[in-house]
C-alpha cells in the first residue's frame, strides 16, 4: 500500500495544539513506566487530535504480524479493528512502518483497504505514524477521526510529537495476555436517547456485568458520588457538552463505602445520519492518587464556615480555604441579586491585580452592565454546574483576565437555588487535577449553604443596626472652640442591641452639654428606652434649664413610665468660651480628663443615684475648669470592666491609654481605646478635647423695667453699647448698623412688654462679624409671624421688619420662658 494519503515530516513552526500536547506530556510518567506513559500518551492522541479511536501495535515475537499493544477511545469494532495484522500486508500500519513515514489517509484512500473497514462507519480518516524503540523494534501509532477533512495541520503535528514521545517506551506484544486488557473501559453514548454502548471492563469497573446492565447511561450515574454528578452531567448532556470539556474525574461509590476515582476523556461526534454520539473511554486512577485525600481540608472549611455569621466573614473563609491551597492568583466571591452580581470578596484586595471592572469596595455592584452581558458566568448561574475554563479558552475580556492561565467558575448552591458565584483565577497555566476538581465542587456547595444561612443572620443585624442608629446621632455638631468625636460598639451577643447612648447637644451662649448614658440590658425594650432618655434629656437641655434641673426632670419622667428598667447618665455643662464646666452624674462613670501636660485626672464628682430609682433623688453639680487642650472622655462600663477585669483597673488602664494618646487626631485616639474591648457588653464612648475660643464675644445684658420709658431705655442701653463696641462694615463710620441694631431692639422688646408678664432681659452679643440680640420673658408662648396684614392696621409688622434687617432670627426656650434672637452681620470690632 502507498501512502495514498499524505506523508510528510514535523514543520518547524510548532502549532497551538503541538504546544498544548508538549506540556502534556511532560507530565507523563517517565521511560521506566512504559506501559503507563503508553497508555498516556494514546490518550492524549484522543485529546489534542480530535481521534476517536488510538491504538499502537508493535511485531510479536515472530516478527510476521503486528499486534494490538494498546488502545484507548471508542470500541474497536465500531471500525472492525482487529488485534493482529500481517507484518507484510497493506494495512495502513504496515505501509507506513515499511516507508518509515507517516500517512493521512483520507476516506478516498481508505477505499478498499483492509480493516479499518469503511463499511461500518463512513467517511473516516486514518493517521498511522512509524514508532521505534532502542531494541530495534518497530511499530506504528494508529489514530481514527470522523472530522470533515481528516486530521488537520495541528492535529498531524500533535501525533507526530506523540509518536516521537513513544520512543524507548513501547514493549513487544505479550502473547500470554489479552491485548489492552488493563483497568480502563470504552464508550459510545447516544445523546439523544441515553442509551450506552459500553465494554465488558468499563462495566467492571461500575461494579456490573454485561447480563446486569439495561444499556441506560443513568444507572451508571446512579453509582456516583452526589457532589460529583452535577459535573459528570455537563459531560453526558448534549446542551451542556462544551468545546475542550473532553476530561474529567469523579467518583463512584465501592460497597465498602470508600469512593473509586474514574477519569472519562470523551469526544462529541456526529454519526452519518446527524446523531450526535459521546465516544471515549473510563480509566481508574484510583491508583495513581495520593494517599491523602481533601477530606481534612473540605473538613475544616466546613468547620470555619460554621462560626461565620456574616456574609463577608463567610465570603472571607472560602477565600482563604481556597486560594492558598489552590495556589491560585487570585478570587473573587459574589452574591446573587436579582439580575446582579455583589461582590463580598476580592482577594488579593490590591485593585491593579484585578480588571477595570473588578475594581470595587466591598458590597460595590459590579459590572455597571447586566449579568446577562457575560455569558460565562450567565451560563454558569443558569446551569448551576461548576466550568474549569482551561488556559487559551475564549471569554469575555472581563472574566478572562481574571484567569489567563486558567478559570474554575464555581456556581454557589444552596436549598435549590445559586446563592452566588465563586471565581478562582491562575496566572500561569494551570492543570486541574481531580483532587481539584472534586474539591471545587464540594466547597462550592459548602459556601453556598453557609452564604445562604448567613445572608438571613446578616438581615436580622441589618434591622438590629438600623434601629440602634436611629437612636444615635447622624453626626456630632460643630462646636465653637472645641471638637467632638464618639463611637458605638455593639455586643457580638444576642441581637447586638442595646442601651448605651451619647449626645452633644450645642446651647445658647457659647454652651455646650455632652452626655454619655446606659439603659440596663440588652434588648430592644432597653434600646427603645434608651431613645426615649436620650430624646427627654435633649429637650430638657434645650428648654435652658441647669443641669441639676435637666436631669431631675429625666428622673422623674423614668420612675413615671413604671419600667423595671434603670439607667446611668453622666452630664457635662462647658462653657466653651471660658473653659468653665458643671457636672452631674447619676449612678455613671466620672469623665477622665488629659491635661495640656499629659497628666491624667480622673475627676472626684459628687454623684446622684441611677435615674428611674428614686423619685425625688437629688442630684448635685460639680464645677470643673477646662485648660485649653485638655481632653475630656466620657463612657460606659463596657469599655472598662469586665468579668476578667475589675472596673478600678479598667479606669486607670484607660487613663494610661489617654497619657499615651496624641489630642491632635481624636480620630484615631477614639479608635484605640476601643481596640481590645469587652464585645460581652456594648461600648459608647465620648471625646471632646476643649481648644478655647480664639475670640471672646463681647456681651452686654440690661434688664428692662416695665415703666412708661422702658423701649427708650433699651435703645439707650444699646447705643452706648455699640458706642464703645463700634461696629463697622466696608469702612463707614457704623451709622446704618447701629439704626438696624436700635430698629430689632425696639420690635423685640416692645413685644415681650406688650404680650407677655414678668420680667424682660435684653442681651447683646458681638461674636466677630456678627452681633446677636437676644430678648427674654417669662411666657413659654413663641411669637408667630403674621401671614397677612390688613393695609389699615397699626400694628403686626414687627417681626416682618425683623425678618426684612436680619440674617437670622428665632426662639429658643429658655427656663420656662423663651428668648427670641436675631442675628445682624457688621464688621470686625475696632480697637
Amino acid at each position: 500500500m502507498t501512502a495514498a494519503g499524505a506523508t510528510g515530516a514535523p514543520r518547524a513552526t510548532a502549532t497551538a495544539g503541538a504546544l498544548s500536547a508538549e506540556r502534556a506530556i511532560a507530565a507523563l510518567p517517565g521511560p521506566r513506566e512504559p506501559a503507563g506513559r503508553l497508555r498516556s500518551v494514546i490518550e492524549q492522541a484522543l485529546v489534542f487530535s480530535g481521534a476517536t479511536l488510538a491504538a499502537v501495535y508493535t511485531p510479536d515475537t515472530s516478527g510476521s504480524a503486528l499486534a494490538l499493544v494498546e488502545s484507548a477511545g471508542v470500541p474497536r469494532s465500531l471500525y472492525g479493528l482487529r488485534d493482529t495484522y500481517p507484518a507484510d500486508g497493506d494495512s495502513p500500519m504496515a505501509a507506513a512502518r515499511r516507508e518509515r513515514a507517516p500517512l493521512w489517509l483520507t476516506p478516498d484512500a481508505l477505499d478498499g483497504c483492509p480493516p479499518p473497514d469503511q463499511s461500518r462507519a463512513k467517511d473516516i480518516s486514518v493517521a498511522a505514524l512509524p514508532l521505534g524503540d532502542a531494541a530495534g523494534h518497530a511499530g506504528c501509532l494508529l489514530a481514527v477521526t470522523e472530522r470533515p477533512g481528516g486530521f488537520g495541520t495541528d492535529a498531524q503535528d500533535v501525533l507526530v510529537l506523540l509518536a516521537a514521545a513513544l520512543g524507548g517506551t513501547v514493549p513487544a506484544p505479550a502473547r500470554d495476555t489479552c491485548p489492552g486488557d488493563h483497568d480502563a473501559g470504552s464508550f459510545g453514548l447516544a445523546m439523544d436517547s441515553g442509551r450506552i454502548d459500553a465494554d465488558a471492563r468499563l462495566l467492571a469497573l461500575f461494579g456490573m456485568t454485561p447480563a446486569d446492565f439495561d444499556g441506560r447511561v443513568e444507572t451508571l450515574l446512579a453509582q456516583t458520588v452526589p457532589e460529583d454528578l452535577p459535573t459528570l452531567m455537563s459531560v453526558v448532556e448534549a446542551d451542556h457538552m462544551a468545546i475542550g470539556d473532553r476530561e474529567l474525574d469523579f467518583r463512584i461509590q465501592r460497597p465498602s463505602g470508600e469512593p473509586r476515582w474514574l477519569r472519562l476523556r470523551g469526544q462529541v461526534v456526529a454519526d452519518a445520519d446527524g446523531r450526535t454520539r459521546l465516544l471515549g473511554t473510563v480509566t481508574d486512577t484510583s491508583d495513581l492518587r495520593s494517599g491523602v485525600t481533601d477530606v481534612t481540608r473540605v473538613q475544616r472549611l466546613a468547620a470555619v464556615l460554621a462560626g461565620t455569621s456574616t456574609v463577608r466573614e463567610a465570603s472571607q473563609a472560602v477565600a482563604a480555604g481556597l486560594l492558598a491551597p489552590l495556589n491560585a492568583d487570585r478570587i473573587a466571591l459574589a452574591e446573587l441579586e436579582g439580575e446582579r452580581l455583589v461582590v463580598t470578596v476580592l482577594d488579593p484586595p490590591d485593585p491593579e491585580l484585578w480588571p477595570g471592572t473588578w475594581r470595587t469596595e466591598w458590597r460595590s455592584e459590579w459590572p455597571d452592565a447586566p449579568l446577562r452581558a457575560m455569558p460565562t458566568l450567565s451560563a454558569a448561574i443558569r446551569d448551576g454546574r461548576p466550568a474549569i475554563l482551561e488556559a487559551g479558552t475564549p471569554l469575555e475580556p472581563d472574566v478572562a483576565e481574571v484567569g489567563p492561565g486558567g478559570l474554575a467558575v464555581l456556581p454557589l448552591p444552596a436549598g435549590g437555588r445559586t446563592a452566588g458565584l465563586c471565581l478562582i483565577g491562575w496566572d500561569e497555566p494551570h492543570a486541574f487535577g481531580a483532587d481539584e476538581r472534586a474539591f471545587l465542587t464540594a466547597a462550592a456547595g459548602l459556601a453556598g449553604q453557609a452564604l445562604t444561612r448567613v445572608r438571613a443572620s446578616d438581615a436580622e443585624h441589618e434591622l438590629v443596626g438600623t434601629l440602634q442608629r436611629s437612636l444615635l446621632p447622624r453626626r456630632l455638631p460643630d462646636i465653637p472652640g472645641g471638637r467632638a468625636v464618639a463611637r458605638y460598639l455593639p455586643t457580638v451577643a444576642g441581637l447586638e442591641v442595646g442601651g448605651d447612648w451619647y449626645d452633644v447637644i450645642p446651647l445658647p451662649d457659647q454652651h455646650v452639654a455632652l452626655v454619655i448614658g446606659d439603659v440596663q440590658g440588652h434588648n430592644a425594650v432597653a434600646a427603645s428606652l434608651m431613645g426615649q432618655m436620650r430624646t427627654a434629656l435633649r429637650a430638657y437641655a434645650i428648654e435652658g434649664h441647669s443641669p441639676d434641673v435637666v436631669i431631675s426632670h429625666t428622673n422623674r419622667l423614668l420612675v413615671g413610665m413604671e419600667t423595671d428598667l434603670f439607667a446611668t447618665c453622666c452630664y457635662l455643662d462647658v462653657d466653651m468660651e471660658s473653659g468653665s464646666v458643671l457636672c452631674v452624674r447619676a449612678g455613671h462613670l466620672p469623665p477622665v480628663l488629659r491635661l495640656p501636660d499629659g497628666r491624667v485626672d480622673t475627676v472626684d464628682t459628687a454623684g446622684g443615684p441611677p435615674l428611674g430609682v428614686v423619685p425625688d433623688a437629688d442630684f448635685p453639680m460639680t464645677e470643673l475648669v477646662l485648660e485649653p487642650g485638655t481632653l475630656v472622655a466620657l463612657t460606659t462600663d463596657g469599655l472598662v470592666e469586665s468579668a476578667g477585669c475589675d472596673i478600678d483597673v479598667g479606669i486607670a488602664a484607660l487613663g494610661d491609654a489617654l497619657a499615651r494618646s496624641d489630642p491632635g487626631h481624636l480620630g484615631l485616639v477614639a479608635d484605640a481605646l476601643l481596640d481590645g474591648a469587652n464585645r460581652n457588653d456594648d461600648v459608647a464612648l465620648l471625646l471632646m478635647r476643649y481648644d478655647g475660643t480664639a475670640v471672646r464675644p463681647l456681651r452686654a445684658a440690661l434688664t428692662v423695667r416695665r415703666e412708661p420709658h422702658a423701649v427708650r431705655a433699651a435703645r439707650d442701653f444699646t447705643g452706648r453699647t455699640l458706642d464703645d463696641w463700634r461696629p463697622a462694615t466696608d469702612g463707614t463710620d457704623g451709622t446704618g448698623i447701629a439704626d438696624t441694631v436700635l430698629l430689632v431692639v425696639t420690635e423685640l422688646v416692645t413685644n415681650a412688654l406688650l404680650h407677655t408678664t414678668g420680667p424682660v432681659r435684653l442681651d447683646l452679643t458681638l461674636v466677630r462679624d456678627r452681633l446677636r440680640v437676644a430678648v427674654g420673658d417669662a411666657s413659654p408662648r413663641s411669637p408667630v409671624k403674621p401671614v397677612a396684614t390688613p393695609w389699615e392696621s397699626t400694628g403686626g409688622r414687627g417681626l416682618l421688619m425683623v425678618e426684612a434687617v436680619t440674617a437670622a432670627w428665632g426662639t429658643v426656650p429658655v427656663s420656662g420662658g423663651k428668648q427670641v434672637w436675631a442675628e445682624i452681620v457688621t464688621g470686625p470690632a475696632r480697637p
